[in-house]
């Protein structure tokens, strides 16, 4: 048995932080700088609870929320020790190696793809990947596909948003989509009517701003500020609004409980249909994520999920998750206009799902993301200021209206592809800066980046 690893550790109790989160942000640091490596063991809650003269509940808590970012792995009988997320090694200990996928082929003339929206494909458990699929293989072709989704795949669904986001929903208030744009199409197809207003944040995801337009609805932006949509602000005859409360894209704000709550009350009083996109609910960096808006008030919120950015654009799997009556009525839409989702492909994430695979995954690559943002962080922070580091995949740098199409044009010079705030915005901009996705580069490449992102901005003073 290893020899627990000796911290040298101190929390503040004058500090304003809670000591839970001290100690879990300390922990955490350690981890990325190296002080602890993976495998190390750590004390158990009682000895660090001594050793910190703090009760064991702190200890415990912290512990609970790094194993749910993925930063430790707990083994029965064994202790508490730092996670080995290396993509592409095993997490239980076994005498073959897994087997590794290929590396996918680097960007274009080999450019460094910084614009957000994409995860990191090149590295996945490809044992994992290919039992799935042969467990897809034994589906038999079926002539009626049933909208609503896999059965299996729907309970195992309902029970990892259980796992995942705190939501207590059965079988009949999930359904299965190809992803958050369907989900999202579907929706405003039952919902909305030519001429209907349709709420959008602005800054926010543009797509949403399409779907709703292509359905004849009047898109009204919806602003927001660094902690998500502005509910004071928004209009009282909105049939629907989209939002993004989990990491506000593109600005990266969290909503609050209170702004929650009077989001809540705001579509009560004025009887609209709340959209909630759990966009990058599964990747948090300081705390636990906030409960999901509908499991606050299911009769008035419909959420949309998607693997594509948790597993693979490539899937094409979602779900939608509303009162049984809505999903009823979006299966008899699918069926009317002959919308399905792939059964063989729902099969095979239900076994990655069944076998713990997909929980391994989104361990592993919640380490990996957090190496990355870190990275950014460290480059990019002293220059200017960044919103949404604390989530996701992406984080953006505030910088003013003039420098900002300077550095893109200039980085692409240079290999590094870059976004800017102007395509997410309705109308005129009120804010400037860099859209920077650190998904689907490596470490080394973000690292790169963001150093030529730094000199120019340092060279444009």
């Amino acid at each position: 048995m290893r020899t627990p690893v000796d911290l040298p550790l101190s929390l503040s109790r004058t500090s304003a932080e809670p000591l839970t989160a001290q100690l879990a942000g300390r922990l955490r640091r350690a981890m990325l700088d190296g002080a602890l490596a993976p495998g190390e063991r750590l004390p158990s809650t009682r000895a660090l609870a001594v050793q910190l003269g703090v009760s064991r509940t702190v200890v415990t808590e912290a512990y609970q929320q790094l194993y749910a970012e993925g930063w430790l792995d707990g083994r029965h009988g064994s202790g508490t020790f730092v996670a080995d997320l290396t993509p592409g090694v095993p997490q239980e200990a076994g005498p073959a190696e897994r087997p590794r996928a290929p590396a996918a082929p680097p960007p274009p003339d080999g450019a460094i793809d910084l614009t957000p929206g994409s995860p990191w494909v090149r590295d996945y458990d490809r044992a994992a990947w290919k039992r799935a699929w042969r467990k897809a293989a034994d589906l038999p072709p079926s002539a009626s596909p049933d909208p609503y989704g896999l059965p299996r795949l729907r309970e195992l669904l309902a029970e990892h948003l259980r796992r995942a986001r705190g939501m207590v929903v059965g079988p009949e208030n999930v359904l299965v989509t190809r992803g958050t744009g369907n989900g999202l199409d579907l929706v405003a197809r039952i919902l909305l009517e030519p001429g209907t207003k349709a709420g959008v944040e602005d800054p926010g995801y543009p797509a949403a701003r399409v779907i709703f337009g292509s359905r004849g609805a009047e898109v009204v932006p919806c602003r927001v500020d660094e902690d998500g949509v502005i509910v004071d602000r928004l209009p009282t005859d909105l049939r629907l609004l989209y939002t993004t409360p989990a990491h506000q894209y593109p600005l990266g704000g969290r909503l609050p409980i209170p702004r929650r709550e009077r989001l809540l009350a705001w579509a009560r009083r004025t009887g609209a249909t709340i959209v909630e996109d759990d966009y990058d609910a599964e990747f948090r960096y300081d705390v636990a994520p906030l409960p999901a808006l509908y499991g606050l008030d299911p009769a008035r919120v419909v959420l949309l999920g998607t693997l594509s950015k948790t597993l693979a654009p490539d899937v094409g799997v979602g779900w939608l998750v509303g009162t049984p009556e809505l999903v009823a009525e979006v299966a008899a839409l699918r069926v009317a206009v002959a919308d399905r989702t792939s059964g063989p492909v729902q099969q095979a994430v239900a076994t990655l799902i069944e076998r713990g695979d997909l929980d391994r995954h989104l361990r592993r690559m919640r380490l990996e993301y957090a190496r990355r943002r870190a990275a950014v962080v460290e480059l990019l922070g002293p220059l200017c200021r960044l919103r949404g580091d604390t989530a996701g995949l992406h984080v953006l740098a505030e910088l003013p209206p003039d420098l900002v199409p300077v550095v893109i044009e200039r980085a692409a010079r240079r290999g590094v592809l870059l976004d800017s705030t102007l395509r997410h915005h309705h109308a005129e901009p009120r804010l400037h800066g860099l859209v920077i996705g650190y998904g689907s580069a490596s470490l080394a490449d973000v690292r790169r980046g963001c150093r030529i992102i730094a000199e120019l901005i340092r060279d444009a003073g």
